[in-house]
């Protein structure tokens, strides 16, 4: 009673009765206006509705009736489809193609059995009775119902058609597939397996972390939007990384049952969340070089010195990371604290040294903020280095686990002979190199302030 109420005007016109009562001899026409009525109000229950109030002027027939019900049934699923196509995956936009196949299927179906039954007389004495709104419904049902049967046993060849019609979206395969599977739980009953398998994937975030980390320090000299986004990509195989070995290490640890796999496993644990920070770094140091990109500008020759020389540091540092983690190496782990302890020294000077460039104007107020940030971000990935020397050399000597806040603050205040040798011969090396980087630069340094000077004649 509601649809009919809705639709009395469009009835008293008399448009849409004369549009539909004329459809008996042109089934091509009454096919296309069921879809085009569907399409329109984007419901086919809406449609046939609205069929079944035009009804009650009882000059609809079945002849001309049936062929809009089977339109209707396409211009609802074409709705369908392009919602599922806008913006979606593939896999949406081959819902949409299934949708369609399958209403073709069914329209051909329909008209070509509705064509048979009324050739051999079936349908005689219904093809031209008057129908009514319960006629249509029950017509509306039996059509989807049968058609539903029959064509159940042909919906995968559906989906097979639409998967050849719509291409599978593109999804880049993760490099790191193959360390990710090896976390597998069937290795908890073999712990030595399963902390193997967190060892190879933590020493792929930590060669992906310092591989980054290289890669974003020669965005500081020459930007590349390319590079830019290849460290941004690594970054969140890191992170995905992270999450799977922390996931996975949680659930180990009830299947260790000796004192040593269980240092072991704390001393992954302490690292794993030091590999992420370095990738983190490496994010910052490349977008340092976008927004000194994005001025224009750069650094001072005596900045760009001084960043070699400490990238040169933090490479030493790293390469002795990487040994103690990979290797267990105690010597390599012990050699990072001297660098560390020189790191932060260097990096007092030099803060000193680049307010004294601000303050002559050499360095731009653009490049202040980024070059103070480097510095920052240097710092930060020097002592992860020696987090990560400090986790081995207590896993190789158990004893310290309860002293090794104590044991490490002896060794920076000087009481450490060996320390203090490796200390002094870094020192020595490290200002004597930035000194020589900054003696090359004089030249370009004078011929800039030659042409800075010239300018300001002309």
């Amino acid at each position: 009673m509601s649809m009919t109420a809705a639709v009395s005007v469009l009835t008293e016109s008399g448009v849409f009765e004369k549009m539909l009562t004329g459809l008996g001899g042109n089934h091509v026409i009454g096919y296309l206006t069921g879809a085009g009525v569907a399409f329109v109000l984007q419901s086919s229950s809406a449609a046939v509705g609205i069929l079944q109030a035009f009804s009650a002027s009882g000059l609809l027939t079945f002849n001309a009736v049936y062929p809009v019900i089977v339109g209707i049934y396409l211009g609802d699923c074409v709705t369908t489809a392009i919602v599922c196509s806008i913006g979606q995956k593939a896999e949406a936009r081959r819902v949409g193609i299934v949708n369609i196949l399958y209403n073709l299927s069914k329209s051909v179906l329909v008209f070509v059995v509705v064509g048979l039954l009324y050739r051999i007389g079936v349908l005689g004495g219904l093809w031209d009775k008057t129908v009514n709104s319960g006629i249509i419904a029950n017509t509306n049902s039996i059509f989807n119902l049968c058609c539903a049967i029959i064509l159940l046993p042909v919906i995968g060849g559906y989906e097979k058609l639409s998967a050849k019609i719509v291409r599978p979206d593109k999804v880049p395969e993760n490099p790191y597939k193959d360390k990710l599977d090896a976390l597998n739980p069937a290795f908890f009953g073999t712990p030595a397996l399963a902390l193997n398998s967190c060892h190879q994937l933590l020493l792929t975030m930590l060669l992906n972390a310092r591989s980054n980390l290289e890669t974003a320090f020669g965005l500081l000299f020459s930007y590349d939007e390319k590079l830019k986004q290849k460290v941004d990509e690594e970054e969140e195989y890191i992170d995905q990384m992270t999450d799977a070995v922390s996931k996975y290490m949680v659930e180990l640890l009830p299947h260790l049952h000796e004192t040593y796999q269980v240092g072991i496993l704390d001393q992954y644990y302490k690292v794993v969340t030091d590999f992420e920070r370095i990738g983190d770094h490496a994010v910052n140091v490349a977008d340092s070089g976008a927004k000194l990109a994005a001025a224009s500008t750069e650094f001072s020759l005596d900045a760009q010195a001084e960043i070699r020389v400490m990238k040169k540091l933090l490479d030493e540092i790293l390469e002795n990371a990487l040994a103690a983690f990979k290797n267990r190496d105690e010597e390599a782990a012990f050699a990072i604290e001297p660098l560390v302890e020189l790191t932060e020294e260097l990096i007092s000077k030099l803060k000193m040294n680049h307010l004294g460039r601000m303050v002559t104007g050499e360095c731009s107020v653009y490049a202040d903020a980024c070059y103070m940030n480097l510095l920052t971000d240097i710092q930060r990935v020097a002592d992860v280095c020696s987090n990560v020397g400090e986790a081995t050399l207590v896993r190789a000597n158990p004893e310290l686990a309860n002293r090794e806040h104590d044991y490490f603050t002896s060794l920076r205040s000087g009481r450490d002979e060996t320390f203090n040798a490796q200390y002094r011969k870094a020192h020595e090396y490290y200002t004597g190199l930035m000194n020589q980087e900054k003696i090359e630069a004089l030249p370009q340094k004078n011929m800039k302030a030659m042409k800075g000077n010239l300018t300001e004649g002309a």
